[in-house]
């Protein structure tokens, strides 16, 4: 905290710093019998009638009356890295975008919207509805500046997905530098609900590819239905196999990431013990869709999987890794670290409000809509409630 030469806490923040990452003291509950101080670290991205916001490095939003602060100050943009290998969002975000490649894309300014619909049968075979495989791949990305104020931008957005019958997404980040607090806090501001926070978690690719696995592991440039089998999406779509294979007709070949599939073979007639996936890109290896059976967990496999696509990545150049994980995977998040993974920032899936969105009323002395942040927008356990 910020202390005077008297030794006193000062407050040393104002609405100025609005959009800056900031460090604050402030007493516990009203009514409370004893004097409790808590502190907030994040990102300031309003300070409206007596009230600040501070959206935290999870992208959960403090409320924190004015009259309540004891302490303030701003802090530096990031915390310095421990371990694993220097990446910025940018590139990380670029990379992540690639290894999840849509069907369709349209450009926004620096924002891409992204799309790969499937149609999901009905019951006779009439037609279904249509959905979108994988948030990954059916929300927008925003890298920059829309080039429209945010509410045309986001306009645009509901007119794009709505054509194709698809909800609006919006993916953002939080938790360092260049990722996207402000625009988190306006899309809520406008009633854009966060649906699913998972984390981008990265490591040196060498110690994976060190590890023994437990079982045969054979690799593939395609997938198949045995591999199909154990993958815990249901019906697969031609549009999903593309979007796994990240564009395989460009794969391998500089216009795309090099896709492998791996799976450790189980009993005769059964599905593979285990899968995974990575996507080879210049130096990242990202690992995405690893399965296990769940009655034979605990054997290794989930590792070896992960160690013959490290090799391979290794083969081709790569020297780091990531990974994306939910954030309430407890048994993901472990097996992740012990291999040496540890998280990089937090993104978040936004979808656009049913009817017409929400806005502040004015007085709002947060960022104007088009002052909002023009930097860059599988996994072991019980599958989540709908895949980030």
């Amino acid at each position: 905290m910020e202390i005077s030469a008297t030794g006193r806490l000062e407050v040393r923040i104002t609405p100025a710093d609005v959009g800056k990452r900031v460090s604050v003291r402030r007493l516990g509950e009203p009514g409370a019998t004893r004097e409790k101080f808590t502190d907030t670290v994040g990102v300031l991205t309003s300070w409206d009638e007596g009230v600040l916001m501070i959206t935290q490095r999870d992208g959960r939003s403090v409320r924190i009356p004015e009259t309540s602060l004891v302490a303030g100050k701003t802090v530096p943009a990031a915390p310095a890295r421990r371990r694993g290998p220097a990446a910025s969002y940018r590139e990380l975000a670029h990379v992540a975008s690639r290894a999840w490649r849509p069907v369709e894309s349209e450009r926004l300014g620096e924002w891409e919207l992204r799309a790969a619909v499937q149609e999901e049968p009905a019951a006779g075979g009439a037609a279904g509805r249509r959905t979108g495989f994988t948030r990954r791949a059916n929300s927008v990305l925003p890298l920059g500046d829309p080039g429209l104020p945010l509410d045309a931008a986001l306009q645009a957005v509901r007119r794009w997905y709505g054509e194709r019958g698809l909800p609006a997404y919006v993916q953002t980040a939080t938790g360092a530098e260049g990722t996207q607090e402000l625009l988190c806090a306006e899309l809520e501001r406008r009633g854009w609900v966060r649906e699913v926070t998972a984390e981008v978690w990265i490591g040196a690719l060498a110690p994976v590819a060190d590890r023994a696995g437990g079982a045969e592991v054979v690799l593939s440039r395609t997938v198949d239905e045995a591999w199909l089998a154990r993958y815990r999406r249901a019906g697969v779509s031609e549009v999903a196999l593309r979007v796994l294979g990240s564009g395989a007709e460009g794969a391998g070949s500089g216009e795309a990431p090099s896709v492998w599939f791996a799976s450790s073979p189980g009993a005769a007639g059964e599905p593979p013990a285990a899968i995974g996936r990575c996507a080879v890109d210049g130096r990242w290896a990202g690992f995405a869709a690893v399965e296990v059976d769940p009655g034979r967990r605990r054997q290794g496999l989930a590792t070896g999987v992960m160690a013959a696509l490290a090799r391979r990545a290794l083969d081709e150049g790569a020297s780091a890794a990531w990974l994306q994980v939910e954030a309430d995977n407890e048994a993901a998040r472990a097996f992740y670290a012990g291999l040496g993974f540890g998280p990089h920032h937090a993104y978040h899936h936004y979808r656009a409000p049913d009817g017409p969105e929400v806005r502040d009323a004015p007085g709002h002395r947060g960022p104007r809509p088009q002052d909002a942040p023009r930097g860059p927008a599988g996994t072991p356990g019980p599958a989540p409630r709908g895949r980030a």
